[in-house]
C-alpha cells in the first residue's frame, strides 16, 4: 500500500506556493513489495538473538543525557534562485520540523543478524538487475528539493541512537546520498572533527545544518569522490543504496576515502521512490535487501567481513512502524 512521507511543515502565505510543490513531489513515495517485519523474523533462521546465538541484544539509552535535547526542531529554509546576472532574483522559504531522535517514548533494541549467502568469485549481477522504471536523468527528478522524511519517526530515531553508540568522538564522517538531514545527534555538529556531505539536491544539502562542507553529486552519472584518499573515519549512508546502478564502484570509492580500520555504516529500511529503485532490489524482501548489500561490499573488496544488525524500533501501542536496519563494514 501506498504511504506517504512523513513531514511537518508550517506554511506562511509567502511559502505556501513552495511547500505545496514540495508535497506533490513527496506523494510518489511509497513502499516496496516487502515482507512484514513479524515474517521477516519468522522466516528465516538468520537472525539471531540472546535465544538463539547466546547474545544479548543491546540496547541504546535515549535518557542519558538526552533529557536536555528537545524532540523537535523548527526552523526556517531559505532559497534564493536565479541569482545571476541574467536571473530573475527571488527568495522562498518554508518551515521545516526535524526529528533529532531523542525525548522520546520509544526504546532501541540492537538484534545481530546473521548474514549467510554465499557470493560467487565474480559479481553475478546481469545489466537488467539495475534498470530502473524511470531511466530518466536523476538530476530532474530531485531538482525540486524535498524537505520530508523519508522514514517515520521511530525509524529516525534509532538510526541516530545507533550513531551515537557507534561513531567515536573528533571522527571526520562523510555522509553519501545526503539531504536536509543526516541523523545525526545534535552534538555531533560539535563533537565531530569534519561532516562532509554529498548529495543529488543543492537546497537540500545547504539547509543541513550539521555539515561542515557540501558537494552535491550524482553518483549515477560519476560514482568518484571529490575527497581525497583515507580522508574519513566513518561513512553513511541513509536509505540511498537502492537507488545505484553502480554500488560496487561507489563502494570502491568509499573504501579509497576511508582511513585504515574506518567504518561504513548503510541502513536501510524498506521505503524507496519504486520508478528509481534498481529492478532487482524491488523483488527482495528486507533479509534479501542486508545480503545483497554484502555482496556488493564483497565485491568491491577491502573490507572486513560484515555485520548487520535489526535496530527498528520499539513503539508503546503500535501495530506497525518502519522497520531499520544496518550493514556495517569495516576497512582492512
Amino acid at each position: 500500500l501506498a504511504k506517504q512521507s512523513i513531514i511537518t511543515i508550517v506554511m506562511t502565505r509567502e511559502t505556501l506556493r513552495v511547500a505545496v510543490v514540495g508535497l506533490l513531489l513527496a506523494n510518489g513515495w511509497c513502499y516496496a513489495p516487502h515482507l512484514r517485519r513479524s515474517q521477516f523474523i519468522s522466516s528465516t533462521a538468520a537472525i539471531f538473538t540472546s535465544a538463539v546465538l547466546g547474545l544479548e541484544s543491546e540496547s541504546c539509552d535515549a535518557k542519558m543525557p538526552l533529557k536536555e535535547n528537545p524532540r523537535y526542531l523548527d526552523k526556517e529554509v531559505e532559497m534564493n534562485y536565479a541569482t545571476g546576472s541574467d536571473g530573475n532574483p527571488r527568495t522562498r522559504g518554508l518551515l521545516v520540523r526535524r526529528f533529532t531522535g531523542d525525548s522520546t517514548p520509544y526504546s532501541f533494541p540492537v538484534s545481530p543478524v546473521r548474514l549467510v549467502k554465499e557470493w560467487p568469485k565474480d559479481p553475478p549481477f546481469q545489466p537488467q538487475d539495475f534498470f530502473r522504471a524511470d531511466q530518466n536523468d536523476d538530476g530532474s527528478f530531485y531538482a525540486v528539493p524535498r524537505f520530508v522524511y523519508h522514514i517515520d519517526e521511530p525509524a529516525v530515531a534509532s538510526l541516530t541512537q545507533y550513531y551515537r553508540k557507534a561513531i567515536a568522538p573528533k571522527s571526520d564522517v562523510l555522509d553519501i546520498c545526503s539531504s536536509w538531514v543526516s541523523h545525526y545527534p545534535l552534538e555531533f555538529s560539535e563533537s565531530m572533527g569534519r561532516i562532509s556531505i554529498t548529495g543529488m539536491n543543492k537546497f537540500e544539502l545547504l539547509a543541513n545544518d550539521q555539515k561542515t562542507d557540501f558537494e552535491p553529486k550524482n553518483l549515477n552519472v560519476d560514482p568518484i569522490l571529490p575527497y581525497k584518499d583515507n580522508s574519513f573515519d566513518v561513512v553513511t549512508c541513509v536509505v540511498s543504496i537502492d537507488y545505484l546502478i553502480h554500488p560496487i564502484e561507489v563502494l570502491k570509492e568509499v573504501r579509497r576515502v576511508l582511513r585504515p580500520g574506518g567504518k561504513v555504516i548503510i541502513s536501510q529500511s524498506n521505503r524507496c521512490f519504486p520508478s528509481k529503485a534498481i529492478a532487482m532490489w524491488l523483488k527482495m524482501n528486507d533479509r534479501q535487501h542486508l545480503e545483497l548489500i554484502n555482496g556488493y561490499f564483497q565485491y568491491a573488496g577491502g573490507f572486513k567481513p560484515r555485520q548487520a544488525f535489526d535496530i527498528t524500533a520499539t513503539v508503546p501501542d503500535s501495530p506497525y512502524n518502519d522497520p531499520m536496519f544496518i550493514v556495517e563494514a569495516v576497512k582492512e
